[in-house]
């Protein structure tokens, strides 16, 4: 019965814990699909675009990909690539780069102007969008676990840090945990940064539920075997 209740306990702190938070603050990653924008499925390490796609990088606080804000303005490749010709062996990326609000700013910082901004990058026909980004928005920058942390040098520290409801940093999600969807709360290398491992990514309660849940099922059949051999 202990267990049972320190179970619930530990489901209840990790509620409480939730509650108390925002989301995660990083760059989303986006793919444009006709006329609207659809949350990336891989990576920009990974994701190779073709010829006339378009894809948009958005910088908000976000709990998870159903939550992510999407890139604003126009995306329009043929306007955004209208003064870069094809030429042979290269390819063209229409990149859409949305360093998000003053409210989703770290403290101290401010979003770089102009926002959005759009830019058309011409790399190798088997470029991925990682190099297509570096090729416009420099400096780029990454954290250990290859996250995006920074485009154009924004923001200048922090990467995928939780952050409370009142928009303050609460704490940097630990290596295990990974740091938010991060360019598509995704890592450079295609895999969701976790936040607790979510496959949405973004704060999570399915590790602490999962390990409550563990334990209110190995306290209950503890209980019932020892029922049975007492009666």
């Amino acid at each position: 019965m202990a267990a049972v209740l320190a179970a619930s306990a530990l489901v209840s702190f990790g509620a409480a814990g939730s509650a108390h938070a925002a989301g995660y603050r990083y760059w989303s990653f986006w793919d444009r699909a006709g006329d609207h924008w659809t949350y990336a499925t891989q990576g920009p390490s990974t994701a190779r675009p073709a010829d006339g796609d378009v894809e948009g990088f958005r910088f908000a606080v976000s709990e998870d990909s159903q939550d992510a804000t999407q890139p604003r303005g126009a995306a329009s490749f043929a306007a955004i690539c209208a003064k870069t010709p094809e030429q042979d062996g290269t390819k063209r990326v229409a990149l859409v780069i949305d360093f998000g609000t003053a409210a989703d700013a770290p403290g101290g910082e401010a979003p770089p102007s102009p926002s959005p901004r759009t830019a058309c990058a011409r790399v190798s026909s088997g470029a991925t969008t990682a190099e297509a980004l570096a090729a416009v928005a420099k400096p780029l920058r990454y954290d250990a676990n290859a996250l995006l942390c920074a485009i154009a040098g924004y923001p200048g520290t922090g990467c995928g840090e939780q952050v409370s409801t009142d928009g303050r940093r609460t704490r940097q999600p630990t290596t295990a945990e990974g740091a938010g969807k991060g360019t598509g709360s995704r890592n450079a290398d295609g895999n969701d940064g976790g936040n607790g491992g979510g496959k949405d990514g973004g704060p999570s309660l399915g590790l602490f539920g999962g390990v409550a849940a563990v334990a209110v099922l190995g306290a209950a059949a503890v209980w019932q075997a020892r029922r049975r051999r007492d009666g």
